[in-house]
């Protein structure tokens, strides 16, 4: 039987002055980076959870515990490819995903190709399956001084 599944991933991360920022495994050079045990990508924190919601394998908290050694600094990209890996042994296959970015700023419109790109490459899909979308808070206050990100997988 060839079943879909879908599922649903949020991840959050204030800022952090020291550190570089990541989204979507593309570096947004002179933005203030996000505070978390690994580079702090939210992009593909949010698709990775996704994933292994679809799929009904828990949280990257549980594959990817902080208390690891190894995960110290991994670079979101890795983590979620690792993910894909799971997914995979689990007899699933990534078929595409929807992620809209929550924050004031960077504006990502200008990288939206990059990360399309670096996201459909973890994901071992066609960029054509890969959706990326943006949207600020407007001073409501949704994402503080951080970053947002929702994202939608789907798995078959």
């Amino acid at each position: 039987m060839d079943e879909t599944r879908v599922g649903l991933g949020l991840d959050v991360h204030p800022r952090d002055e020291g550190r570089e920022l990541w989204l979507a495994g593309v570096r947004f050079e002179g933005e203030a980076g996000l505070v978390g045990h690994s580079d702090g990508d939210a992009v593909c924190h949010a698709v990775a959870d996704a994933l292994l919601g679809a799929a009904v394998l828990g949280d990257i908290g549980v594959h990817f515990p902080e208390t690891e050694p190894g995960i110290h600094g991994i670079a979101g990209l890795e983590l979620l490819a690792r993910t894909v890996g799971i997914v995979r042994e689990a007899g699933f296959e990534p078929v595409a995903c929807d992620v809209t970015v929550l924050c004031d700023r960077p504006a990502s419109a200008t990288r939206r190709d990059d990360m399309r790109s670096a996201l459909a490459a973890a994901l071992g899909v066609s960029v054509e399956r890969v959706s990326l979308k943006a949207t600020r808070p407007e001073g409501l206050g949704l994402s503080g001084d951080g970053v947002g990100c929702l994202a939608l997988a789907t798995l078959r």
